[in-house]
């Protein structure tokens, strides 16, 4: 018999995730239904009431809807890393980014700038104000829409570089990933699982958590790091 689940998440956990599921449900008869948006508009939603079981977004978004006593207390747990990389259109010549000055000279000659509205597009604006262009380069940043990829507008010419969870970016057609930044400017957001309090089904939503955190080499193959030992 399979027990039914309804999980919430952002966009990049969602291909995994999808793929993780399946090894559950045929493995240990857990089928969960997970409804991606952007991080910003989902942990929203679960402040307004949202029915679910399962939660996967950024780690400081569950830490804040934990203290707001939106998930069942002790419940939230690391899953794993991503990491934010630089994309351009398919169809232009790569720009360098192997340090981090290359990377600034690409984002000068850039037209326009695309970002999310989640972690990677926050850590973007911290590491433009580092450099001390925030100002100068805002009428340059687009901001994708929640739920919509940084890929899209990539692809559809409206920037010329693009910074998003690469889980968002690998393997789109039109889209090009240049790498990770490099050096400090690094991006590495954690996500992690948690149980909604307003859960019907706390125990198999736990149980759930517990086996997504031991299928490691899937984790891996979307590019993301697990934050558990690797296990097979």
């Amino acid at each position: 018999m399979t027990t039914r689940l309804v999980g919430l998440c952002s966009m990049a956990p969602h291909a995994v995730l999808a793929e993780l599921m399946g090894v559950v449900a045929r493995d240990h008869g857990l089928s969960v239904d997970f409804r991606a948006g952007g991080g910003v508009a989902i942990a929203d939603e679960v402040r307004g009431g949202a029915v679910g079981d399962v939660l996967v977004l950024a780690a400081e978004a569950l830490e804040r809807l934990t203290e707001e006593g939106l998930l069942l207390p002790g419940s939230a747990r690391p899953l794993f890393v991503s990491e934010v990389v630089a994309a351009a259109p398919a169809h232009v010549p790569a720009p360098a980014i192997g340090t981090e000055a290359e990377l600034r000279e690409a984002a000068e000659r850039a037209r326009t700038i695309a970002i999310s509205t989640g972690p990677s597009g926050v850590a973007i604006r911290a590491l433009l104000a580092r450099w001390g262009v925030a100002d100068a380069w805002a009428p340059r940043i687009v901001e994708a829409p929640p739920g919509v990829p940084v890929g899209s507008m990539l692809t559809r010419g409206d920037a010329d570089l693009g910074f998003q969870q690469l889980s968002e970016l690998a393997g789109l057609d039109g889209v090009q990933v240049l790498g990770p930044l490099p050096g400090s400017s690094a991006i590495r957001s954690t996500f992690g699982g948690a149980v909604l309090r307003s859960s019907s089904q706390p125990g198999p939503a736990g149980r759930v958590l517990d086996l997504v955190a031991g299928l490691s080499p899937i984790v891996e193959a979307h590019g993301m790091t697990p934050t558990g030992p690797r296990r097979r």
